[in-house]
Order: C-alpha cells, then structure tokens, then sequence
C-alpha cells in the first residue's frame, strides 16, 4: 500500500522546472553573431559594453568575444599570464591573467553543470516514463 502511493505521488508530480545556468557568451548560432545578455553585475564582463538605451543590458563587441574564444585554445599552450598579455595588446581591453582564468574556469563550470542538468532530466523522465508503466500494468490498476 505505502509503494503503491508513493508511485501514484511519484506519477503525479511534473518533472519540473530545471533551472539552467545562464552562459556568459551567447552567439546565435542561426546568424553566427553574438547577442545581448542582461548586466547582473557592477563590473562590465570583457567582450562587453553598456548599452546607451538600457544600462541593464550588455552589448556584445564581437572582436573581443572572437579573441576569447582564440585565447581558450591558446591556453593550452600558453600560460595564464602569456594569453592575458596577448588579448590586452590584441583588443586594446586590460584583462588580467586571474580575470582571464576566472572567466575561462567560470564558463567551464556553467557548460558542465548544464550538461548534468540537462542529464538529470533526462534521467527523471524516463524514471516517470518508467513508473507511470509499471503503474499501468498493475493488478487492480486504476484507469
């Protein structure tokens, strides 16, 4: 009896919202450009700037945001240090070798909880898929 209300709660209950953590660089992959995201901080991440109109929003500025993505695959060459140097004379935008780790390590971070999420996910709907099937076969089953 407790198994049986405890798959009937089970079957139930939606899956819910999965709340997936925002990355800081989007690029619409349709257009190959990069967008606008919301400024949750003081600080204007590289790449970015204020926009005039709504100060709560950044701008991206491409040229930067193409030279991270060159920077990520210099790191695994260069130092830290050696990669920071090369962006703040490449874009003309001071970025510091901890501001560079951090960021690189922070979007990291973002991809692969995102990916364990998105896995979860799929891990609990097919254990509802699962359960609802089970319930279904049932002896005495409700309809």
């Amino acid at each position: 009896m407790v198994l049986c209300y405890y798959l009937q709660r089970m079957m139930d209950r939606s899956v819910g919202k999965w709340k997936l953590p925002q990355p800081t660089d989007l690029k619409d992959e349709e257009q190959n450009e990069w967008v606008q995201i919301p400024r949750i901080a003081r600080t204007v991440p590289f790449g970015y700037k204020l926009n005039e109109e709504d100060p709560d929003l950044l701008d991206p500025i491409p040229f930067e945001l193409e030279a991270i993505e060159m920077a990520r695959k210099y790191i695994k060459q260069y130092s830290y240090r050696e990669v920071a140097n090369w962006l703040t004379a490449k874009t003309d935008r001071v970025i510091s070798h901890v501001g560079l780790r951090k960021r690189l390590m922070y979007e990291r971070q973002r991809k692969d909880k995102a990916r364990t999420l998105r896995k979860w996910a799929a891990y609990a709907e097919k254990a509802i898929e699962k359960a609802k099937e089970i319930e279904s076969q049932r002896t005495g089953a409700r309809a």
